[in-house]
């Protein structure tokens, strides 16, 4: 199928949308009006440049047509000078439509957990870790995001060893998959009184978050679920009630264990919502296998010498070892300012998959 052939069929996608609106049906089906209004708002941006890419051409072809045949000089200049302007708002036009239609992560719309957890490096690493949780909850408070601690294992200290961070809102994975892979940290600890720097890492996974109905679990067959009494720093009651959940996934040995809530039920359907996504990702990995590797290199194993960012403090430097880039005003990055960063990954990104589609035809 040739891309404009492809552009056509967009347009006439975009168009059945409008009509499927109109069934009564939809406004008593939810889910049903959140697909429908996810494809319009990603479909529309690419045919209005469509049409704007039309309307370029067409005043194209009659600027030139007067260039070529009118007898007045100063026409002809200024038709050439209207040309110029045109070409110029077509070159853009179809770069924009190409990247607009590279091929789209299925998981682009989906909300996401990130599971952070303390690396290499004792307390240093805990605290770093804690301070990562809270970059992340402020991005998400720039974009307008909804977030949930769903499960936070702290240190006596102000660090964490272990959370998991559910994030809502339209393109949140978008985003915040390339967060995923070892961050180190470089600074002078407060209880250091040599005044030497010191290394610490911490390890971020970010799981596509998974509806009810994509991933299939037999609580009776599947799943082992154990509750306990919930523990906090020390040994501390958390409170007196069995209300901790650990459930085991049977057929995969997947273990999640919650213990936040008071409540036992409230335990119970975080630790199966996590559960979930951690089943989704394996079954994309599964039909992914070349991304799977990738995937399963994101974590690592925490050592100093795997990283994708280090945020350096005696540098005031934040850099992303995987497309060479510093950024500084490093209390800026770790209050939430990512998008310098995440916007120069989306670019590139992007012009590897361009780099992939070479020679296909324009639009």
């Amino acid at each position: 199928m040739s891309l404009e052939d492809r552009l056509d069929d967009i347009e006439r996608r975009l168009s059945q949308l409008d009509e499927e609106w109109s069934d009564p049906a939809v406004a008593g089906d939810p889910d049903r009006a959140r697909a429908l209004g996810r494809e319009q708002a990603r479909l529309a941006p690419i045919v209005d440049n469509v049409r704007r890419l039309r309307s370029v051409r067409a005043q194209l072809e009659t600027s030139r047509h007067e260039r070529d045949t009118e007898q007045d000089p100063e026409i002809r200049e200024l038709a050439r000078e209207v040309i110029a302007e045109l070409e110029t708002q077509e070159t853009s036009l179809v770069e924009e439509l190409r990247v607009q239609l590279l091929p789209r992560d299925p998981n682009d719309e989906r909300g996401v957990l990130l599971e952070v957890r303390a690396g290499a490096g004792g307390d240093e690493a805990a605290l770093f870790a804690a301070e990562l949780v809270r970059m992340y909850l402020r991005y998400a408070e720039r974009h307008r995001w909804s977030t949930e601690i769903m499960t936070s294992s702290e240190t006596g200290i102000g660090g964490i060893k272990e959370a998991i961070v559910e994030v809502g809102g339209d393109g949140a994975w978008s985003r915040l998959k390339y967060e995923g892979g070892v961050h180190r940290v470089q600074r002078v600890p407060e209880t250091e009184s040599s005044g030497r720097i010191h290394t610490s890492t911490a390890t971020v996974a970010v799981l596509p978050e998974a509806d009810e109905v994509e991933v299939a679990i037999d609580e009776d067959k599947d799943l082992r679920i154990e509750v306990k009494r919930s523990s906090g720093p020390g040994g501390q009651s958390v409170n007196t009630t069995d209300s901790a959940v650990r459930i085991t996934h049977l057929p995969t040995g997947l273990v999640v264990e919650i213990q936040d809530e008071k409540s036992q039920h409230k335990n119970k359907a975080k630790a199966l919502a996590v559960l979930r996504a951690r089943l989704l990702e394996q079954e994309q990995q599964r039909a992914h296998a070349e991304e799977a590797a990738a995937r399963r290199t994101m974590v690592g194993s925490g050592d100093r010498s795997e990283k994708i960012r280090t945020y350096n403090y005696p540098q005031d430097r934040v850099t992303d070892h995987r497309i060479r880039m510093d950024v500084h005003g490093l209390p800026a990055v770790l209050d939430g300012d990512l998008d310098r960063l995440l916007d120069a990954l989306i670019q590139d990104d992007q012009a590897r998959l361009l780099a992939n589609l070479e020679g296909t035809p324009e639009p």
